[in-house]
């Protein structure tokens, strides 16, 4: 996992796909709209959303990890929490599906490690790091837009 301002990005040399996400990310702002963007093919592409953030506890919250493909995630609007656990401490609640490349877990406590994700911060999450988006920053919910860089792992340079 990496987390940094995007100021930062070019302090890490993931490659070609890095330099690409970057490139669309600082591209993008507050007014962008929701939706999908094809970056490059079926290997790097982002999502642009605006949900409302809820308490860790929440029905609806998800506790998610990906093996194909690594999320770049950051605010544009407001701030959320994520949650990021380690995948090899949590039980599994539905099993990985390749084909949406995701693994969902259960929520069974509180995570020692919370990112506050101020417009700006981005998160690199890779598939040991298991996490629990959209969550309050504080005691209320807000109104936040992020963006979700999906990156094909065979194309970062780890």
């Amino acid at each position: 996992m990496i987390v940094d301002h995007i100021s930062n990005w070019q302090t890490y040399s993931l490659g070609e796909d890095w330099e690409r996400a970057f490139a669309f990310l600082t591209g993008i702002g507050p007014h962008t709209p929701d939706g999908e963007y094809p970056i490059d093919g079926d290997t790097l592409f982002a999502r642009v959303m605006t949900y409302d953030t809820k308490a860790a506890d929440a029905p609806d919250a998800i506790l998610e990890a990906h093996r194909k493909f690594a999320d770049i995630q950051m605010s544009l609007v407001e701030a959320e929490r994520i949650a990021v656990y380690p995948t090899h401490t949590l039980s599994v609640k539905t099993p990985y599906s390749a084909e949406k490349d995701v693994e969902f877990y259960q929520y069974e406590s509180t995570a020692k490690l919370q990112l506050t994700m101020e417009p700006g911060t981005f998160a690199l999450l890779l598939p040991q790091d298991a996490h629990m988006p959209a969550l309050n920053p504080g005691n209320i919910s807000v109104s936040v837009k992020k963006v979700v860089v999906k990156i094909a792992l065979d194309r970062l340079a780890l």
